[in-house]
């Protein structure tokens, strides 16, 4: 079959065991047995319909105040709009990949996010991919110069595009002759229809006719959530749409029920006595319009105008009332008592925002927003904290199959040695999520509180491995990392890292040199006017710094270059003399 775009050509790989079930896939392709010329004629109108009609209904959805907001505010917290960078690639867990190799990812995740236009278009794509449940992209190339990689990438309306996917099955050895179990995929393909496969509420055409495009041509990345059946795929405003009606249906009755029984209205018996049917009708006409006075004030053009046409719901009732009964008489009818509840309103608003997983304190405009401790943070931002971790990273996968197109089309790597080392490339979000960030502080300082109350029992009860271990929860790799870098700031000899023992005997050192270094070689004593040179007491006085300098840095374990040059000459002085 010849499709239009390009592919990429992968090794075939012949499947040891077949199994009886498909390979799991949440892109919601339309599965097609193979084997005829196309292999694509069967009836998928009811499939592709609905889907594209859900694509209309999240959009719909998406445009009302309480769903517009709640999505606002998962992405203002999936994405930090205030940073330079807005997403990075990390690949510290690629230990086997040379530095030059690295390297040229990261420039190519650059170009790519430069291609999307990421830093400035972040918001759109992101609220696309979350409203609509997918994203499709047409990826662009040079078809003379392919190596050049992708040039540039153009958006695709999900209505108007459908995934198939051809699939070869086979009896089962023991089965009926009917049954077949599948075996392997044979074909991907994608369909692309200029009408989309629902226009105007009616389906165009034969529901497969259009242009059939190569896989690897189209940018495809879905919401991951599918159907009962796994055949369609669906939003993340899915689960909303019951909530969103109800409360729809709710607030438009009481609209209705409030304009109906909000006025007091009159209730007219008339007494007509025994007159007959007709006359009775004309007398409380009459009655009617005599009483009846609608002034309407016209503020286009200033004027008092009369208006009795028509009596509509808001007015008065005039209802007739024979002879042996009561006069004449007028009373009034109550407005509705129960105005002013609005329970039902905010049941069903709450209910629709936790179907949304979002903080229903996030929304309520009376709230104010306080920095407290992370004690106090309600369980509903840890959840949402976590959920918003989850749409990060199935919205990376945009990045990911990006990223493998351009690394291929530029033979950087080959697309087996990228799905090698895919599932340990990282993606970071940059974070602009306090509670979080409040939480692990907190973590932190309990940890930390805890091992200081235990260093009385460390080397007792406890050991210190022990204590690194439990309490600050170091791994092997951590431990082994912290103690290198402890003893490469020890061996610097920079004051910063020292502890406060080897400051106060560095201290202690540092003054006896300058003892000995100020020392003056000759003193003058004035006795019976004769100059004197105390040499023996200079020598005494060196011989006990040099011991002092020689006792001190013997016990120090970690010595800097500057003390064991102090602990040689003070050795060399102690040896002299013996």
């Amino acid at each position: 079959m010849e499709l239009f775009g390009f592919e990429f050509k992968r090794k075939t790989e012949e499947e040891i065991q077949p199994s009886f079930t498909p390979k799991d896939s949440d892109d919601g392709a339309v599965v097609v047995s193979a084997g005829s010329s196309f292999g694509t004629y069967v009836d998928l109108d009811g499939t592709v319909r609905t889907e594209a009609e859900l694509v209309t209904k999240y959009r719909e959805m998406a445009l009302q105040p309480e769903c517009d907001s709640a999505v606002d505010e998962i992405i203002n917290e999936s994405i930090s709009f205030d940073e330079k960078e807005l997403v990075k690639i990390d690949l510290d867990q690629l230990e086997n990949i040379p530095e030059n190799l690295k390297k040229k990812i990261r420039e190519e995740f650059e170009n790519c996010l430069n291609i999307l236009d990421f830093n400035r278009h972040a918001y759109e794509i992101y609220r696309r991919w979350y409203v609509d449940g997918r994203l499709y992209y047409h990826v662009v190339l040079d078809p003379e110069d392919p190596k050049a990689g992708i040039k540039e990438i153009r958006y695709i309306d999900p209505r108007k595009i459908r995934k198939v996917r051809e699939v070869v099955k086979k009896r089962v050895r023991g089965g009926q002759s009917t049954e077949s179990v599948v075996q392997k995929v044979q074909n991907e393909y994608y369909i692309y229809n200029d009408k989309g496969f629902n226009y105007g509420n009616k389906t165009v055409g034969p529901t497969t006719t259009g242009l059939k495009i190569a896989k690897d041509s189209i940018l495809h990345v879905t919401s991951g959530l599918t159907d009962t059946n796994g055949t369609m795929g669906l939003g993340y405003l899915h689960k909303g749409i019951k909530a969103m009606n109800q409360l729809r249906t709710l607030e438009d009755s009481l609209v209705i029920y409030r304009l109906a029984r909000a006025p007091e209205r009159r209730i007219w018996y008339i007494d007509v006595g025994n007159l007959p049917k007709m006359k009775a009708e004309q007398y409380v006409r009459e009655i009617m319009v005599k009483h009846k006075n609608r002034l309407i004030y016209d503020a286009e053009s200033g004027n008092i105008r009369d208006d009795r046409k028509f009596m509509t719901m808001l007015e008065d009732y005039w209802l007739p009332r024979r002879e042996g009964g009561k006069g004449t008489e007028v009373t009034t009818l109550p407005g509705g008592a129960t105005l002013g509840q609005m329970d039902d309103i905010l049941y069903f608003q709450k209910k629709f925002y936790q179907t949304l997983n979002v903080p229903v304190n996030r929304l309520n405009s009376d709230a104010l927003f306080s920095l407290g401790r992370a004690t106090e943070v309600t369980r509903d931002e840890l959840k949402f904290s976590k959920f918003i971790s989850r749409l990060r990273n199935k919205f990376s996968m945009i990045f990911n199959k990006l990223l493998e197109k351009q690394l291929v089309l530029k033979q950087i790597m080959t697309i087996e040695d990228w799905n090698n080392i895919s599932p340990d490339v990282k993606f970071d979000f940059t974070k602009d999520g306090y509670f979080q960030e409040l939480k692990n502080a907190e973590i932190m300082d309990n940890r930390i509180n805890l091992a200081r109350n235990l260093q009385d029992m460390i080397g007792k009860y406890y050991s210190q491995e022990w204590l690194r271990r439990n309490i600050l929860q170091q791994s092997d790799d951590d431990m082994e990392e912290q103690d290198k870098q402890i003893e490469e700031e020890t061996n610097s000899g920079d004051p910063r890292w020292m502890s406060p023992e080897d400051k106060m005997m560095q201290q202690q050192m540092d003054m006896q040199g300058d003892g000995m270094n100020g020392m003056p070689g000759e003193k003058e004593n004035i006795d019976d006017g004769v100059a004197e040179t105390p040499a023996s007491d200079e020598k005494t006085k060196k011989l006990q710094q040099a011991q002092s300098t020689y006792n001190l840095l013997s016990q120090k374990k970690n010595r800097t270059l500057t003390d064991e040059a102090k602990f040689k000459s003070a050795t060399q002085i102690l040896a002299r003399n013996k």
